[in-house]
């Protein structure tokens, strides 16, 4: 990044073909210099067609593609397509080199504080020409007299180029605000312009679409100065690019954006977190949302005359993808985050082709060309679970294809079952035979899953492996069974750190976890979000075998996750305002009870006689957290961790978040009642059965925590799939029984057996009884 320290001025205008030719050729040697053109086909996305190489258009073909003819027709209250003097002559800027790195998540992580950019000397501001105050009184008066001249100068001048910009809304015109705290920025003034912008006449909105263009051709190429990010950083924020009549201009700010340096975007990225933890968050949203949209727009366009043709803007949908990686990146360094990050996917991204975008990132990962995989929080988590359901079937497909060939080769007659991960066990030795049918069928454990329960009649149609996981979770995580801890405060399971021989218990539950994922089963597992963490510490098993599993930071948040009083009071020794060693006399050692007897731990080498201090605190509670969600669990985490590795070994798990994965496994907590209403199927029954009116009335009258409960009831789950309720396949049956008896429900096959109640009163009685008290008659 030294090297970057040859750009003229903000305000030194583009070299143009006039130039004389020794300029021309000393540019030329300058152009060789920056990030190579990324062909179209490099750059264009699934669901495109791929450009031919090299076809990379230049800005002023862009502006130029927008014709008068359209102008006409779309004459409307947004930003009109403009007129454009003419610019073909001027060089087209660089394109977007993408950080690509085979498998591996491509995410804009923000760089150490201590990062320091190319600090280049600022040019001189022109005097600031207003006021927030001074434009706001110009504003009232436009409503007195009708007369927009004032404002309209004040939009001409401010953004016609990158130094007017600064001298408009920089906090103060003198000053260098070369950190990445302060942005220099009034975002009051900004807001405000922007605010007023979108109800000016036609005229000032396409004098400040007119000012951008100049301003973005004057500054394309070379490194920047802090100003011509804070020039960016406001361009951004402009409502007018919401219309796609804008967009061509957009296309060219976000490109600009792209290709600086990773320094410059290390200070965009915490001048984001700053200024949206401050201000209103619904702006931060609408940025995203807005970037989105560009994206979905691009790849669905719903007039495709509107923009270039795919050929020659390939590099839009990229450029864009990097800007909300930035955007992304700062979302996730406040805590909490500004916006959920479910607010970065991107719909859209559901109905293109999402295994060529896999595949692509699989085998091009390390090239230039571009895939949503590069960027996965864009990617929802239904998109992501069909990648890793076809992946993982795409992986079964192969072993059981082998396991055929093999029998074929040795001149044996192929059976089916090889096709399958064959279980057979005993109900009355659920545990053990199920720990040896997966150790000695280890090699299977990516084929489709089928159980057979010894001494019973029956094939495997779904239920049977359903009420094997169901059966087996209940059973390991029994408190009496002692490999996991139930708290009660945070209503979550962890593991016991009891050291033992052999942990091959956990592996087993790992497994479980895996073929989950893979078989689509919804388990009733309550881990802390933090075992997920850990469980993509790291994402990919690592070759060398020496290399810790498992192991991610903690923090106290993390503990009050699992054991919420503990972690508060590590919180009052960090708040403690007196003396902590007189006060708390503690030393860098903690105690744990294993079996009936007091063990002792020192957090650090000669823990038991360094007393906890005001100065050394923060160090006690890091080791302390550290110690218990990571260190004194280790080895059963790590024999957990290769269990899930071991059926989930793919790299589709490198485009999940912690979250995800959980989502995945357990289901997702947010119910929608009416969606299982709309999808429920009925035997014996039809929806307009009075039963089933008096059922739906009173299911949907209830409080989340009953509607809960009728769910896992019926499902052996209170959460939804991830592919909403319509994955649960409900079904109401007829259970032609004395309307006396309670409900029954089969969670095999998510069934609820009803009754034919008479009357409303008698249907909400008896299914809260039967919802309330389910254990060990309600289950099957």
């Amino acid at each position: 990044m030294s090297e970057a320290v040859r750009v003229p001025s903000p305000a030194t205008p583009l070299v143009v073909a006039a130039a004389a030719p020794e300029e021309r050729k000393g540019k030329e040697s300058e152009r060789e210099k920056l990030p190579p053109i990324v062909s179209a086909g490099a750059g264009a996305t699934a669901g495109l067609d791929r450009g031919a190489k090299g076809q990379i258009s230049t800005f002023s073909s862009f502006i130029s593609a927008v014709s008068p003819k359209k102008e006409a027709a779309e004459n409307r209250s947004s930003p009109a397509h403009l007129v454009f003097p003419n610019i073909k002559n001027v060089r087209e800027p660089p394109p977007i080199c993408l950080d690509v790195r085979q498998k591996q998540r491509t995410s804009m992580d923000a760089s150490s504080s201590e990062m320091k950019a190319p600090v280049l000397p600022e040019p001189i501001l022109p005097i600031q020409p207003k006021t927030v105050k001074d434009f706001q009184e110009d504003v009232e008066k436009v409503k007195s007299s009708g007369d927009w001249k004032a404002v309209h100068d004040f939009y001409l001048t401010t953004f016609d180029s990158f130094p007017e910009l600064n001298a408009a809304f920089k906090k103060d015109a003198t000053a260098s605000f070369n950190t990445i705290e302060d942005s220099g920025i009034n975002a009051k003034f900004v807001n405000a312009v922007y605010d007023t912008l979108l109800n000016t006449p036609q005229d000032v909105q396409k004098t400040v679409l007119k000012g951008i263009i100049n301003s973005l051709l004057r500054e394309w190429k070379g490194p920047r100065t802090k100003d011509d990010l804070r020039a960016y950083f406001i361009l951004l924020q402009n409502p007018q690019f919401n219309n796609t009549s804008t967009y061509v201009i957009y296309a060219h700010l976000l490109r600009q954006i792209a290709t600086l340096v990773e320094a410059d975007h290390h200070f965009l990225v915490h001048w984001f977190k700053k200024q949206y933890s401050r201000l209103s968050q619904k702006r931060f949203k609408q940025l995203v949302e807005r970037l989105l949209q560009f994206i979905s727009l691009r790849l669905f366009p719903a007039k495709p005359e509107e923009f270039p043709p795919i050929t020659k803007c390939s590099w839009w949908i990229p450029s864009a993808a990097k800007v909300l990686a930035l955007l992304n990146t700062a979302n996730n360094l406040v805590h909490p985050p500004l916006i959920p990050y479910t607010d970065f996917y991107n719909s859209t991204l559901d109905h293109i082709d999402l295994m060529e975008e896999y595949h692509t990132w699989q085998n091009f990962g390390n090239s230039h060309r571009f895939s949503f995989c590069q960027y996965p929080f864009v990617i929802s988590v239904a998109a992501k679970k069909i990648i890793i359901q076809r992946d993982s079937e795409q992986q079964m497909i192969n072993i059981a294809r082998q396991s055929l060939v093999d029998k074929v080769s040795r001149r044996q007659r192929p059976d089916m079952n090889i096709l399958f991960l064959n279980m057979k066990v005993r109900r009355t030795h659920l545990v053990s035979d199920s720990l040896d049918e997966l150790t000695r069928k280890r090699a299977d454990l990516k084929k489709k899953l089928k159980v057979t329960f010894v001494g019973e009649a029956g094939l495997d149609m779904g239920g049977l492996t359903k009420g094997w996981f169901l059966l087996l979770i209940r059973q390991i995580f029994h408190p009496d069974y002692g490999m996991f801890t139930y708290h009660k405060d945070s209503h979550c399971h962890w593991f016991s750190s009891f050291k033992c021989d052999n942990y091959s218990e956990f592996r087993l539950v790992g497994i479980l976890m895996g073929l989950a994922v893979y078989n689509s089963i919804t388990l009733d597992i309550r881990f802390p979000p933090c075992c997920y963490k850990k469980l993509l510490s790291p994402p990919i098993i690592p070759s060398d075998q020496n290399i810790p599993v498992g192991i991610c930071n903690v923090t106290v948040d993390d503990l009050c996750q699992i054991m919420p009083e503990l972690a508060h009071g590590l919180s009052e020794l960090l708040s403690h305002e007196g003396n902590v060693e007189e006060d708390f006399y503690s030393t860098f050692q903690v105690f744990q009870e294993e079996f009936g007897i007091i063990k002792s731990y020192n957090l650090k080498p000669g823990g038991d006689k360094i007393s906890v201090t005001n100065q050394n605190r923060k160090e006690y509670v890091q080791l302390y957290t550290d110690f218990l969600l990571n260190k004194s669990i280790y080895k059963q985490f790590a024999a957990f961790y290769y269990g899930f590795h071991s059926v989930c070994a793919s790299n589709a798990l490198m485009l999940l978040r912690p979250e995800e994965v959980e989502i995945l496994v357990c289901g997702s907590p947010d119910l929608d009642m009416h969606a299982l209403q709309r999808s429920t199927q009925y035997d014996g029954y039809a929806k307009t059965d009075l039963t089933i009116k008096y059922f739906w009335d009173v299911v949907l009258g209830f409080p989340l925590d009953l509607q809960k409960k009728l769910l896992h009831f019926t499902t052996g789950s209170d959460r939804v799939p991830v592919g909403g309720m319509a994955d649960l396949n409900f079904k109401i049956s007829k259970n032609e029984t004395s309307t006396n008896c309670l409900p029954v429900a089969h969670t095999c096959f998510n069934q609820l057996c009803l009754p034919p109640y008479k009357s409303k009163k008698d249907l909400k009685q008896k299914l809260i009884i039967g919802i309330s008290n389910s254990e060990g008659f309600g289950l099957e």
